[in-house]
């Protein structure tokens, strides 16, 4: 697709406002993701469980990412962009005000799988909505804006919501989250337009245009490159304690720290595809693999270890990266791949952890999650050579 191909269909001002707004809707499903992390004695106290018990509930929202991810896409390919935002965040806003009046431990577990349903549909839709806005050398930091949310709920929203559960009652935290995605629904439906010329398709047409090896790499190298990432941020807090030495009171700064990186690695990654193209998510893979396997070298020094978690947390721009890659080699399943990019990243949400469970299990210690996400990484810079050969071969899209 040429830059002059399409030009925008708003006002640059009104873009920006509904960049903002599905921004706001990413901002309450990341703090709906993550907000049981925070919570865990909370919760496991006040239903009779134990915290490992409360970590499923963590997983059977993961399940739903993945499995609803590509049913919503295939279900929803045929209606109009900007209705089917708002039945998702009205799902969404369901699904964890049901959570917040849940009455025992099961039907939480349901309800917290029914909540992860819409979670990557509304995320790849919301992209296209945005990218559609704007000119096209302009769409992966249209969709880095997008992304914006699920980062700055990492950096605030949970922070609060744990807050809100500690001193009030976990179940509050829900329904905080659920009043956001409400007020996002209302949002998309005031200030988002409708695009007569956005392309629909029916579902059979986006299944079988999905099988091609062109949109399968991408999702790939969103499954395991970015699985590293996750590999050392869910063993951060015990690295702090076993190998760094600090008392508990950093874990949240090394959180944070972390979450910073993210942001700004988020708006990096839309700027770098814009002006390199395919070419660089293998730059943002290399830069990965590097600072992955320098990790476990900076474990022991405190300041150190926080430079490393920023720099390491700057691959979160592999997100609106491969994100924007997509809509230029998906032609036919736009919305099915899209929302794919999200269930690819849950799976490397899985993955990583799981990998570094073996390692530190097989006794290597807690750095060793460093070197396995290198690992990964450089599995994903492979993934990636196939790709770019792929493109360069067929040439369905010019890897400039």
């Amino acid at each position: 697709m040429s830059e002059t191909a399409r030009t925008p269909t708003v006002a640059p001002v009104q873009a920006l406002v509904i960049q903002i707004v599905l921004a706001l809707g990413g901002f309450a499903i990341g703090t709906g993701e993550f907000v049981l992390m925070g919570l865990m004695p909370n919760v496991a106290a006040d239903l009779g469980v134990t915290e490992p018990q409360v970590g499923h509930l963590i997983s059977a929202y993961a399940l739903g990412v993945v499995v609803g991810a590509p049913i919503l896409a295939i279900l929803g390919a045929r209606f109009c962009h900007k209705y089917l935002l708002i039945a998702l965040m009205a799902f969404y806003a369901l699904g964890n005000l049901a959570s917040a009046v849940a009455g025992h431990y099961g039907m939480l577990l349901g309800f917290r799988f029914i909540a992860g349903l819409p979670h990557g549909t509304y995320f790849g839709v919301a992209a296209l909505v945005a990218a559609s806005l704007v000119p096209v050398n302009q769409r992966a930091k249209a969709v880095s804006r997008v992304m914006i949310g699920l980062t700055l709920a990492l950096l605030i929203g949970n922070p609060l919501a744990t807050v809100m559960g500690q001193n009030l009652e976990w179940r509050y935290a829900f329904a905080f989250v659920g009043l956001i995605a409400l007020i996002t629904a209302i949002a998309v439906y005031r200030v988002v337009p409708v695009n007569q010329q956005e392309e629909r398709r029916s579902p059979m047409a986006e299944i079988r245009a999905f099988g091609r090896r062109e949109i399968w790499y991408p999702l790939a190298i969103g499954a395991i490159g970015f699985s590293g990432m996750f590999c050392v941020f869910s063993y951060l807090a015990p690295t702090l304690l076993e190998v760094t030495h600090v008392s508990e009171g950093w874990i949240p700064v090394g959180l944070f720290v972390f979450g910073l990186g993210g942001f700004v690695g988020n708006i990096l990654g839309g700027w770098i595809f814009d002006r390199l193209r395919f070419r660089g998510v293998g730059g943002l893979l290399a830069w990965a693999a590097v600072m992955l396997a320098l990790y476990p070298m900076a474990t022991d020094n405190l300041w150190l270890l926080l430079a490393m978690c920023f720099l390491v947390a700057l691959m979160v721009g592999l997100g609106p990266a491969l994100q924007t890659h997509l809509m230029d080699v998906a032609e036919g399943a736009q919305t099915l791949a899209a929302a794919s990019h999200h269930a690819a990243f849950n799976v490397a949400n899985a993955l990583g952890p799981w990998l570094g469970g073996m390692a530190i299990g097989a006794g290597f210690g807690w750095e060793s999650t460093g070197f396995v996400g290198a690992a990964t990484a450089l599995a994903g810079l492979l993934i990636f050579v196939m790709a770019w050969r792929q493109l360069a071969t067929t040439g369905a899209q010019q890897p400039t």
